[in-house]
């Protein structure tokens, strides 16, 4: 019995050794590691993005291989979530770049498949609403890349047909941008703005400007029959449809052709539609950009918020060490390589210290003159930090039928009262 029991015992103790040795050679090839691998969509923007990454980075490591796979942002959704609900990691890349919206979903669902990057790279130097969206029980998780924050683009020959300049819309409310609106209507003949009714964009850049977002602070909570700044979006948004100031749109393509066709006097929306206006040649001079307009009835209402935006997350699979380092050399920490993002792609990110560089601060002609990044970093940080939680999509799923129903003149709180009732039943 006694020499059973000794061999049992070496047997786990080589069993053991075994395992400790395969770990420690595990965490030894992945530092050595000569190659890494990045998921990312969009390569005109993404993609060319992590390319210049990849060129900085070679004074760092010229031996270091960085492959780049262009993948469709569903396709990269999809397939993280099979493989990571599976408890798989193999066919993962090193990193992968999430939209900010879906980041705390994947973070919570999959805790132990993401590399922790704490103390990689400075998160102060960062807007603190980017910082959050990558954040979970106090660990960073991911590393900031674009910044969604918004502006109001205008004509300003339609301006001023309808006697107006560009300061009359500096810091307005909704309110005056309705009344603006009107006014380019009836001097013009040109509807203020393009919507898709399917798209809640508006809604969501309403709410962050006041603060708010779909659920509470626990990022799972549906909170919409009484949030108050969900509600005053809904009512401005009626507002808007009803002062017959909207071209509808059905998809990308109606939307960007919308202002490109010179049939809109402005886009509210994200800077990343910067290259889409400027595709337009014809009309250099002719743009301008302004704080998005605020909520006239929230007081914590800003003229500042965000749409979009994304950042890069470092996979927990072999070669975690070097692809968090290459992050931390180049999204994380270098103004050059932001000044090349702005040159080359027109990429703005939310790295304070690259406010002050040149690229910034340039002027574009296309913008009369106007120092557009410059204004754009500016406004960047008075952005409010919210939650995004968990189920951006899956609300905004109900809010977009919502919505029909409050423009057919269903009332406002039946309408907001379902829509809390079925969120909360579908996310548990």
């Amino acid at each position: 019995m006694k020499k059973i029991l000794a061999l049992f015992i070496a047997c786990m103790l080589l069993l053991t050794a075994c395992s400790s040795g395969s770990s420690e050679m595990s965490s030894s090839e992945s530092k050595d590691v000569k190659e890494i691998a990045v998921w990312a969509w969009d390569p005109n923007f993404n993609i060319k993005a992590m390319e210049i990454a990849k060129d900085v980075y070679k004074d760092v490591d010229s031996k270091l291989k960085i492959k780049v796979v262009e993948m469709a942002q569903d396709d990269i959704v999809q397939k993280l979530n099979t493989t990571l609900s599976s408890g798989s990691t193999k066919g993962l890349p090193n990193i992968v770049l999430i939209e900010d919206y879906r980041s705390q979903g994947f973070l919570k669902s999959y805790p132990d498949m993401f590399y922790d990057l704490t103390g990689t790279y400075k998160t102060d130097d960062f807007a603190s609403y980017k910082v959050a969206a990558n954040t979970l029980s106090g660990k960073n998780y991911g590393v900031p890349f674009d910044s969604g924050v918004t502006g109001l683009y205008v004509r300003t020959d339609y301006l001023q047909k309808a006697g107006y300049s560009v300061n009359d819309l500096q810091n307005i409310d909704w309110d005056k941008y309705i009344e603006i609106g009107k006014k380019i209507k009836k001097a013009t003949g040109k509807q203020m703005l393009t919507q898709d009714p399917k798209d809640l964009g508006l809604i969501r850049m309403m709410i962050q400007s006041s603060g708010s977002w779909y659920v509470k602070d626990d990022g799972q909570t549906p909170d919409i029959a009484d949030n108050a700044a969900l509600k005053d979006a809904f009512q401005t948004y009626k507002k808007i449809v009803d002062a017959d100031i909207v071209k509808p749109n059905s998809d990308w393509s109606q939307f960007v052709a919308a202002f490109n066709s010179g049939a809109i006097a402005s886009v509210p929306t994200g800077n990343w539609i910067t290259p889409s206006v400027k595709a337009q040649a014809n009309q250099a001079g002719k743009w301008a950009v302004v704080p998005l307009p605020k909520h006239a009835g929230i007081s914590t209402s800003v003229n500042a918020s965000n749409l979009g935006g994304s950042s890069w997350y470092v996979l927990n699979v072999p070669g975690k060490e070097k692809a968090a380092d290459f992050l931390a050399k180049t999204f994380g920490s270098n103004v050059d390589f932001y000044q090349s993002l702005v040159k080359e792609i027109g990429a703005i990110g939310t790295y304070k210290p690259a406010a002050d560089s040149e690229a910034y601060k340039a002027t574009d002609d296309f913008f009369g003159g106007q120092k557009i990044i410059s204004d754009f970093a500016s406004w960047t940080g008075n952005i409010p930090q919210v939650n995004y939680g968990l189920h951006t999509y899956e609300i905004e799923d109900i809010l977009a039928a919502s919505m029909q129903d409050y423009l057919k003149g269903k009332n406002l709180e039946k309408v907001l009262q379902d829509a809390q009732k079925q969120a909360e039943e579908q996310i548990k």
